[in-house]
């Protein structure tokens, strides 16, 4: 019998391989399913990402896709939720399901604004406080992302 993961983190066109590392080793470690969308900006068999997901990779239900949409296509009814710096609403506005989908831009341009305003409520910021930072790093915003939408469900 197959279990459904809890969550679904989705990394559009991921450029530094240690943060897909260890965004790998937050899914094994929650059994979340990880979908990395192509073009990446390295290769599976990097070193860096070895070693940021040490030898937790077999616990990893990863699937990887040609395109955003491809990987939506397949979904059923879970929702998609799409972070971003730019995004007006906050996390702690969203309501999480079971198998919702996490969305997440490339390290150094993130979503693009189009899709942003295509998604319009769906795009979620994490909030941050004056302007000191630009934005947090891709392995932190997953992992605060994950672990609220997990919190929500009672996840322990």
């Amino acid at each position: 019998m197959s279990i459904s993961p809890p969550m679904q983190v989705v990394l559009v066109e991921p450029e530094i391989p240690p943060n897909t590392g260890n965004i790998s080793r937050t899914c094994a470690a929650t059994g979340t399913r990880l979908h990395l969308i192509h073009p990446l900006g390295f290769e599976l068999s990097d070193k860096q990402v070895k070693r940021a997901g040490l030898d937790y990779w077999p616990h990893v239900d990863l699937h990887e896709h040609a395109s955003l949409e491809v990987c939506l296509a397949q979904r059923s009814t879970q929702q998609v939720w799409y972070f971003s710096k730019k995004a007006t609403r906050s996390i702690h506005d969203a309501a999480f399901s079971p198998g919702d989908y996490l969305v997440f831009g490339p390290e150094t341009r993130g979503l693009s604004e189009d899709l942003l305003q295509e998604v319009g409520a769906q795009a979620l910021r994490i909030p941050m406080r004056g302007d000191a930072v630009r934005s947090l790093n891709l392995g932190t915003s997953v992992g605060i992302a994950l672990y609220e939408a997990l919190r929500q469900q009672g996840w322990s």
